[in-house]
Formats: C-alpha cells, structure tokens, sequence
C-alpha cells in the first residue's frame, strides 16, 4: 500500500476565471476503493486529469503508482477483442515482433541480450498466459468468450465497457480512475461491475448511481463548496453523515443570522445615537458650545468604539455561516389535458431495419401514470420513445394518441448541444428567464451562462436538457435516460420534484432508487413469448 499525496494544490482554466481548485490538501491510500461524489461542474474529471498530468496546476501531487483512466479512445476497432485487450494490458504484440526480429538474428549478442530483456519483461506481465487470463478475467462480467474473437467495433457500448475495464485491472502497478462507467448499462450490467469492483481494490469512482456506489466502495471523496473532504464508509453512510452535519450547521446558520441581525440593529440605534449627539451642538449657546462639544465627542467615541465592536462581533459571526449544501425545489409545467388517456398500444412490435427487437406491447398511459420502462440494452426502449413522437419507426400494431397532446422530451443524446443558452431558449420558444431560473436551481453558477453549451460538462449538458422539459408545459413528459452524467443532489432534487407535482410521465432509468421511487407502473420490453 502506499499513498497519492495532494498539497496545496491550485488550478483554474485559461478560459475561465473560476478557480476550480485553490490550496486543496489530501491523502488517498492506493488501497482505498474511493468514491468521488460531487456537483457537475465542481472538478471531478478535471482531478482525475491533474493526476493524469494533462495540465499545469500549481502545488503537488505525488504517488509511487501509474495512473488509467476510464474511458479512452481505441486506435484500431478493426483489431479483434482479443488483440485489443491484450494491447491494452501491455504491448504484448510489439514484445513479441521484437523477439522474434532477435531471433532472427542469434548471430549478433546485442540482440540476444535484447531478446533475454523483453522475455522478462514478457514474462513479468504474464504474456504467456494473457489470452487465458483475459478470458478469466471478462467471466466475472458475464461477458461470453467468443466475444474475444470479434472486431471490437462490433461490440455493444455496454460489452466495450466491461472490455475496458477487465482489460485496466489485469495491468501491472496502476491506479484506475473510473469516470462514470455506468452509462452504457442496464440494471442488470450495474450489478455485476458492482459486484466485479467489490473484488478489487485501487480505484477512484466517480458516479452517481446510490445503489451502485454502495456495493463497492469503501471510502468517499466528495467535493462541496467549500471544502474537499474525505470519509469512510460507502454513499449510504456518507450521505447519512453529511444529513445530520448538514442539519446541525443550518440550525446554527439559523442562531448566528438571529444574532446578526440583533447586533446589525444595535449598530444602527448606536450610530444614530451618536448622530443626535453631534447635532446637539447645534442650537447652544456660544458660552455652552465648548462643553457640549467636549462631552459631545467623548460620547461620539464612545458610541463609535460600541459600533466598531459589533461590527467586528458581526464578522466573526458571518464567518462561522457555513456554505450548507442545499438543493432548491423545482417546478414542472404540467398541463391539464381534457382527455384521461394519454396514450393506448395495442400489441406493437418494433423493428430495427428488419430485425424484430420488442414484441407484444401493450401499454394504457392514464392522466398521473408514471410508467418506467425496462429491457436490456438494445431491446428497444429509445425506439418506443421516438414511435411515440410520430417518428417513422417500422412496427406492427396500433399506437393512438390523442390529438393535441402536448409531449416534452429529454433525449439520450447531448452531443449536438452548443452555442449559447439565450440562443438555445430563442430556439425552442422557452421563457428564457424560467429557463435561467431553473439552471440556477439546479446549481449552474451565473458565470456558466455566457459560456458556449459546448463547452460545458456532460452532467451540465443533460441539466440544460432537463431544465427546457420542465419550463416548457407539457401534458406528457417522455424522459429517456435523463440521469445519465446528472449528480446525486440533482437526482434527489428531480424525484422530490416529480413526486411533488404527479406529471404523466415515461422515462427510462437504471437508476433503481430513482426508478423504484417514482415509478406507478412497469413496462418491459423484450422478445419473449
């Protein structure tokens, strides 16, 4: 075991002024299984990337380990899986071309020294027992062997991932900084890398599914306001922890702003006492002037010193104010409709080109449903949504929605987001000031609103999406995947919300807390008869 040390650290954008990071101190033991928790936008990714030295940052940061990062780019997706991860371990393929080039040459001891080198190197990453290493090690993520013998581009985004990850941990001496890896699964994938990470150790994990954070992780980074914190335990006990600070400072945040605004009180009657007493000199006789004016100033410092101490007791006092971490309450624009069903399929199958991927569909949407709907990757559930916004999607059955049916959508997709964001509420007929609202509700600084959306992070990204479904009224809200990258405050913050306000809603969630909190009903898609 040994530790990553964090001094004094400093660092903000050129593009920016916000400091990001300013004097940050702390320690990690290489050991930990860390869960890093905190609002979009406060710096998560751009840690992960100061420890992966991308950037100049003032301070230190040191560590005996090598630093990986999830997710990355793969050069050649034409390569078999097998190639691919083996190149991702370690350079297996360029070990052995170089061996074999020695041996080639037995003639020459310079290049019988070489090879004698790169087959200890060889053997010291397990290159003679990899491929079978590999396959033991992608059988703890349920992935299927034969993968291994595909082009990696052929594999799903959920299959890649697991890929990645066995591929990460079977490398020698590194730490894994694992930045969201949960967006390209289902429930069911959740699961089994929660129960896969649980049997490792040396990893930083950033993600905001509860469920998932619990199961395996053993202490939590988090990133407040104000402070960089580390504690152990998993989020569950975190949050809990953090619930009762939380609670303690806002009652005392309560007595000091009491107390300050009894001493802001006093300092007024006090100046405006020394006021009359200065004004008191006015109108006396000339004999009398001198010792009023004498008393007059003895009074005026006094009451000036009594001033002077307040003010300093209201320093002190605001100073003792903590920066509580509070999420406001939201609102949705839901439309009453003169209609109760909203939406009614009968027996509907859903193909994508010519292959069937959903069957047997049957579904009754009434005023106030909020149904949930589950599959597994690739059965079908994005389609469905663009079905039901009259999209040209190939099906069998009867879909019928009623005529002047008002739908808001928040779609999966945030990579053709950009310009600004009085541009993007001109775009789509939005009361920029509720718009503005709430982002700012959902925790987006002032100073994020002259940026170029593009610019912003992934979790800020969907926030922008979230925010346009709920200032624009709808009767129907079809959210697909609308967590995806969003915080855990933020999270809690939209299932308050929507068990608030009742909308008619269909989403799609692997979040299970948020999913099973909000859900009135179930809608599972697959090919089974």
């Amino acid at each position: 075991m040994s530790q990553i040390i964090v001094s004094q650290l400093t660092f903000s954008y050129d593009t920016i002024y916000d400091m990001i990071f300013e004097n940050v101190s702390f320690q990690i033991d290489t050991d930990w299984k860390l869960g890093f928790i905190g609002r979009n936008g406060r710096g998560k990714t751009t840690f992960l990337n100061l420890l992966l030295g991308k950037y100049q940052y003032r301070g230190s940061i040191s560590s005996s380990v090598n630093f990986d990062y999830f997710p990355f780019e793969i050069e050649d997706e034409e390569l078999t899986t097998m190639d691919v991860t083996k190149d991702i371990v370690a350079p297996f393929r360029v070990w052995e071309k170089e061996m074999e080039e020695c041996l080639n040459n037995t003639g020459s001891s310079k290049h019988l020294e070489h090879y004698g080198q790169l087959q200890e190197l060889f053997q010291s990453h397990d290159g003679y027992i990899i491929e079978e290493l590999i396959e033991k090690e992608i059988s703890k993520l349920h992935v299927d062997s034969s993968v291994l013998a595909r082009p990696f581009s052929t594999l799903s985004f959920g299959e890649r991932t697991k890929i990645m990850l066995a591929a990460l941990f079977l490398k020698k001496n590194n730490f894994l900084l694992i930045d969201e890896p949960t967006n390209h699964l289902d429930m069911e994938g959740r699961a089994v890398l929660a129960d896969y990470l649980q049997t490792k150790k040396g990893f930083i994990l950033v993600s905001h599914d509860r469920v998932f954070l619990d199961k395996c992780i053993d202490h939590v980074l988090s990133i407040n306001r104000t402070n960089i914190e580390i504690q152990k335990g998993n989020f569950s006990s975190w949050y809990h922890n953090k619930t009762l600070r939380d609670n303690y400072e806002i009652d005392k945040n309560k007595q000091l702003k009491k107390e300050i605004g009894s001493l802001s009180e006093a300092v007024r009657k006090t100046s405006g006492w020394s006021d009359k007493i200065e004004a008191s000199k006015i109108g006396s006789h000339v004999g009398d002037r001198g010792y009023v004016g004498h008393q007059a100033a003895k009074m005026m410092k006094r009451a000036k010193s009594i001033e002077n101490r307040r003010l300093e007791a209201i320093d002190e006092k605001r100073s003792l104010l903590k920066d509580i971490e509070v999420a406001e309450p939201l609102k949705m624009n839901v439309l009453p409709f003169h209609k109760k069903q909203f939406v009614n399929m009968e027996d509907i199958s859903l193909y994508y080109g010519h292959k069937e991927i959903a069957r047997d569909i049957n579904l009754s949407v009434m005023e106030g449903d909020r149904v949930g709907v589950k599959g597994k990757n690739g059965s079908g559930k994005s389609t469905l949504f663009k079905l039901l916004l009259g999209k040209d999607i190939k099906h069998k059955g009867n879909v019928y929605i009623p005529p002047g049916l008002s739908i808001s959508y928040v779609s999966q997709d945030t990579s053709y987001l950009e310009g600004s964001l009085k541009d993007f509420s001109k775009k789509y007929g939005l009361d920029e000031s509720i718009f503005l609202t709430v982002l700012r509700q959902m925790d987006f600084k002032r100073s994020q609103f002259e940026k170029d959306i593009g610019d912003f992070s992934q979790g800020q990204k969907k926030k922008v999406l979230l925010a346009k479904s709920l200032a624009e009224p709808a009767h129907l809200f079809l959210w697909d995947e609308p967590l995806n990258f969003i915080d855990v405050y933020s999270r809690i913050q939209i299932e308050e919300l929507i068990l608030k306000f009742k909308p008619t809603i269909i989403f799609v969630e692997h979040d299970r807390v948020f999913s099973d909190s909000i859900a009135t009903k179930e809608l599972n898609l697959s090919l089974d008869d």
